[in-house]
């Protein structure tokens, strides 16, 4: 499911190591240490929105996932997607939500394991979609005609706010280069650069446009939509591989169980609607994400 915002991984992983401290004190029972391991469990998100819009939601979902599982879930927001992955693989994580192309790239460096992700109301699993808006009134009308315009981008390495537009720019035979991408540092900054009238059109996916609509923040009846990606499966909650089997298929089957008033807060920025209970995913469920990551050769350096 994103931003990279442009702040100092250094900061996030700082505030990580002050989160270990608040899991890890106390004796363990050792019969729970398998699913509690050292006595805490530290879920990491990454900010596709404000942070302090997110903290609130993943707290209401954290808490019901601490009295399903009896052990403390910490929630982090982290800075960005490098002290994400980075933290996963430092063994500083427990769990994380990675976007769909960054869990591509966090399964390949961290060896992230997803286990569920956010489902609708009739249990099948959400998707979310990207979209190019523009100014209605625009002369754009589609991809075709953002050739020597400016299209604002969220951030380098997002699925919907880098990978698929360029993808669609691609496959259109338009060169990047004939285009002046701005890459905003987030969503909804993208979002603002085409309410301030920086830029010729931006991208806005369905998650931002269902959250800025909500908030007032939008009004797509000024704005027509000119491109719309196939959709994406949403954001996987992964779990860091060399923990325990035991553990992985308690936190699994305790997300699987939350009720769902308990993620509904998180689903309304993923553009989950109406919410349901959460989905198992696998691997497979993203191979499309692995493709997209071949065919335009991304790195871990371009997320």
């Amino acid at each position: 499911m994103k931003n990279a915002m442009s702040l100092r991984a250094g900061t996030g992983l700082a505030a990580l190591v002050l989160l270990v401290a608040g899991c890890g004190g106390g004796d363990v029972d050792p019969a729970a240490q398998a699913t509690c391991p050292d006595g805490g469990i530290r879920f990491g998100i990454e900010p596709f929105e404000d942070p302090a819009k997110l903290t609130p939601a993943y707290e209401v979902l954290a808490t019901a996932l601490e009295a399903e599982l009896d052990c403390p879930v910490r929630v982090q927001v982290v800075e960005d997607y490098s002290a994400e992955v980075l933290a996963m693989e430092n063994g500083e994580l427990e769990l994380a939500q990675f976007g769909p192309l960054g869990f591509v790239f966090a399964s390949q460096r961290a060896g992230a394991e997803p286990l569920v992700s956010f489902g609708l109301e009739n249990g099948e699993l959400s998707t979310y979609t990207a979209g190019i808006w523009v100014p209605k009134g625009s002369d754009i009308g589609g991809i075709e005609d953002l050739s020597g315009r400016s299209l604002a981008l969220s951030s380098p390495g997002s699925t919907s706010g880098d990978a698929l537009p360029r993808l669609a720019l691609a496959e259109e035979g338009i060169e990047e280069s004939d285009v002046a991408l701005d890459y905003a540092g987030g969503h909804p900054e993208a979002l603002l650069a085409l309410i301030n009238g920086a830029v010729d059109a931006a991208e806005i996916n369905s998650q931002t446009l269902a959250t800025a609509t909500a908030e007032g923040t939008f009004n797509p009846d000024e704005y027509e939509q000119v491109w719309e990606s196939d959709p994406i499966p949403n954001d996987p909650i992964t779990v860091r591989a060399d923990l325990s089997q035991e553990f992985k298929d308690a936190v699994r089957d305790a997300l699987l169980g939350l009720a769902p008033e308990d993620v509904a807060e998180v689903g309304a920025f993923l553009d989950v609607d109406p919410p349901g209970p959460m989905v198992e995913v696998t691997k497979e469920t993203y191979e499309p994400l692995f493709v997209l990551a071949e065919t335009l050769g991304l790195t871990e350096a371009d997320a």
